[in-house]
This record gives structure tokens, sequence and C-alpha cells, in this order.
């Protein structure tokens, strides 16, 4: 017999670890990493190479669906947001069941994604793309203040700010047209409900195969840190029996509505005081979710979308954790700047209820600034309830600090700030000289 036909990972920046990868597919098929020529991709090359076989695309779709094709593969997947659209294609031209294209472009675009939710009157977020600086005052009269601007492609809250005046728009507007290109969208900023320490926003992580769609968990979040940089999550979701049904009701009429037929996704959803309204669709598994759920359930997510794109039906639903299981995230300083030092690593992982405390980025290293959410580290735990993981964090994070410096001053940044979202609901030491705007 010959060896079995692989699946087929086109792989990139963005994407779960290879070894998950490699852990989720075991027992399953082969795997073939089909590869773009990225920095990313071109440093983990040896892994990759280790793991399975290595095929590496030119980028053009004609000659790139002729490659593959020579693999004869089950199935094609991706954890990696800009490879979507590629992965789409390849399974169009192979046959085999993913995210077709057409889908794939609405889940990769802000605008097409809003216009497709309110014509199927799920979700109607008021909306207006921006193609360039002339479309600029039709959009923020269209959609009016408070506003939200992002690009029209992208992931991570890259290059997304809040507008809630005139000034702030002059000043936005700016720093995006400064130099041609690049298309945005203007949305209303979704005001969200007081919800004590925890985020006013939940995810919903989704499994879409021949019966439909699934709801495989709700994840609740971490309060986000200015302008909309996300701080982490945890399972189960802090949420009343009926804002669990609503989120998971909402999430699952969106991916039908978006066409989505085969695999995984995850859907971000803002708590506001009228009730769940989105914030965007994401057409693969969310990011660490897959560490989440393999702690807290024992299920691998990315053997479940495996399953998906194999064909095969996925398992049940987890059943909710009795614990809570949570990640933390410090976040890359806003100004560009070198590590110089950083220390606390010791001490928080003898807490009790810590798992583990990974850093991300080494003395030396250079972080290029921005809003987007660029992970400095990564803290897991488990504690009895939410209420425990709260105070867990209160005690931990002050002692994680990182030192940076731009060549002429230093300066120190700290986990602990992030976690200050509204000083009147929650009020450690440290949060008292801390202001963070409405979250969106």
């Amino acid at each position: 017999m010959g060896e079995p036909a692989p699946l087929a990972v086109t792989y990139d920046v963005g994407s779960v670890s290879p070894a998950e990868i490699a852990v989720g597919v075991a027992g399953l098929a082969p795997v073939a990493f089909l590869l773009p020529d990225s920095p990313h991709v071109r440093k983990l090359q040896p892994v990759l190479t280790r793991l399975g076989r290595v095929v590496q695309l030119t980028g053009n779709p004609e000659r790139d669906a002729v490659l593959v094709r020579r693999l004869a593969p089950a199935g094609v997947l991706t954890f990696s947001e800009n490879l979507l659209r590629v992965t789409a294609g390849l399974a169009h031209a192979l046959g085999l069941p993913y995210h077709a294209p057409e889908v794939a472009k609405v889940l990769t675009d802000k605008y097409r994604q809003r216009e497709r939710l309110r014509t199927a009157e799920v979700d109607a977020v008021r909306c207006h793309l921006v193609p360039d600086a002339a479309a600029w005052e039709r959009a923020l009269s269209a959609v009016g203040l408070p506003a939200v601007v992002k690009p029209a492609h992208g992931q991570g809250s890259r290059e997304t700010f809040a507008v809630r005046d005139r000034a702030e728009a002059d000043s936005v507007r700016s720093r995006l047209f400064a130099d041609p290109g690049g298309t945005w969208v203007v949305e209303e900023l979704l005001q969200g409900r007081p919800n004590g320490p925890y985020g006013n926003y939940v995810s919903v992580e989704t499994a879409t195969g021949p019966d439909g769609a699934q709801v495989l968990a709700v994840t609740g979040k971490h309060p986000l840190t200015p302008p909309f940089r996300e701080t982490g999550q945890f399972w189960p979701a802090a949420l009343p029996r009926e804002d669990h049904a609503a989120v998971s009701d909402l999430a699952v009429r969106a991916v039908t509505a978006l066409g989505v037929t085969t695999g995984i996704c995850h859907t971000e959803i803002k708590l506001t005081p009228g009730g769940p309204r989105i914030i965007e669709v994401n057409g693969r598994l969310g990011g660490h979710l897959n560490e989440l759920s393999r702690r807290a359930c024992g299920v691998d997510l990315v053997r479940t979308a495996a399953l998906l794109a194999l064909g095969a039906v996925p398992p049940p639903a987890p059943a909710p954790p009795g614990r809570v299981y949570f990640q933390f995230n410090g976040l890359a300083p806003v100004r560009p700047g070198q590590l110089r030092a950083l220390a606390g690593g010791d001490e928080i992982r003898c807490l009790e209820g810590i798992a583990g405390y990974r850093s991300y980025i080494r003395p030396g290293d250079q972080l290029p600034g921005g809003v987007g959410s660029v992970f400095m580290d990564l803290l897991t735990g488990d504690v009895p309830d939410h209420p425990t993981m709260v105070d867990l964090l209160d005690r931990a994070l002050p002692l994680l600090r990182y030192e940076f410096t731009d060549g002429a001053t230093s300066w120190i940044e700290s986990p602990q700030r992030a976690l200050a979202d509204d000083p009147a609901l929650r009020n450690p030491p440290w949060a008292a000289s801390i202001h963070q705007p409405e979250q969106a």
C-alpha cells in the first residue's frame, strides 16, 4: 500500500504552531506544509521540514494548484488569517471541502462582511468604505461619531483607532493618509455595557460541517487596553445563561449568513446594553484557543479543524470545564524600542494557580511599536472560579517588568496596566492613576 493522502496545511505567521499542527493531525493523515515566501516561514523552515513534507508556493494560483494537485491531498486547511483566500482557491481548484473563494473574500474583508450581515438581517452595524482620503468626510457623516477606523483587511487590531470627536478624526485622518495606499472602513463604535473586572466582549468558536454549525465554546475576555488591544481570555466565559444562549445564537446565524459550510470560525461579539452585536467573524481558529481548549477540556481544536477539512464528522462540543482556565498576554509597547531587560517570570511561576509563564521576546529584541495586539508573553493558569482568577492576576501581573530603550531614554512596561479597565469597578493600588477610554 502507498502512503496515505496528506492533509495540506498552508502555513504562515499568525497560525497555531507547527508542533500543535503535527500533534493535532497525528493519526489522521500525514502533514504537507504549503509555504509562501515570508520571513516567518524562512525562520521556521527547518522545524517545518522535520514535521512534514514541505511545498514552496509560488504565489501564482494556477501554478500552485498544479503543485498541490501532485500531492493528491485528502484535504486543505489553514490557521493563518492571511492565507484564507489562498487556501480557499486551492480547495476550490482541487474540489476539496473548505470555504468557497467568495466566502473567504467576505471573511477577510470587513466592509463586505458588514454588508452581508446587514443584508441577511443578522446585525446592522453602520459601516462605510474609505478607499481614499476623498471618502473620509462622507464616511464620518454616514456613520457618525463615535466611530472605529480599521483596515478593510487585517488582523490583531493593527492600525485600528477610536474616533470620538473632530480633533481625533483630524488626527487619525492625517495618520492614515500620510502615505497613499490602503483601504479603510469607518464603522460605529459599539458601546459596551459595564462588565465589572471582565472585558465587555466574548468570542464564540463554532464548527461547521455537513450538519450545520455547532458552538464549541464561548470564551470570556480580559478587558481591552487602548485603543482595542486584546490581553487574553478564559474558559468558561463569565456570562449569565441567557447571555450565553444569545451570543451562541448570534454567532451561528452570522457564520450561516456568510456562507460558511466547512471549518472552525472565531466570532467576536460585543456585549452592549441593547444586546450582543457582532465585532467580526474570522474564518479560522482563534489565537491561543487550542492551548486553552486542551488544558480546559482535553479537546484538540486543531484536530477538530483537520477532521472538518478531511470531510469527517467532528466530535461533539466539549462540556464546559468545572474550573476557570485562563491566559493573559502582556502587550508590546506602542512606541518603538529595544528590550533591555525583563524580570518577574520566576516569581510568577511560584504562585498557586499559575500553570506556566513564557516570554516571547528576549533582551536585544527590537519591537516596532504600533497599536496592534503584539504579545510579549503568555501567562496561563486555572483556578476554581472567576473572582479567584481576578484576584490571582491582580497579584501576579505587578511582578512582571519589561525595560525598554529607544537609544536615548528608557522606560518600564508592565502588563499590570492592561487590566486597569475601569478604576471605579476594579481598583488595585496600581490602577489609581490610569485612565482607560471606552472600549470598542
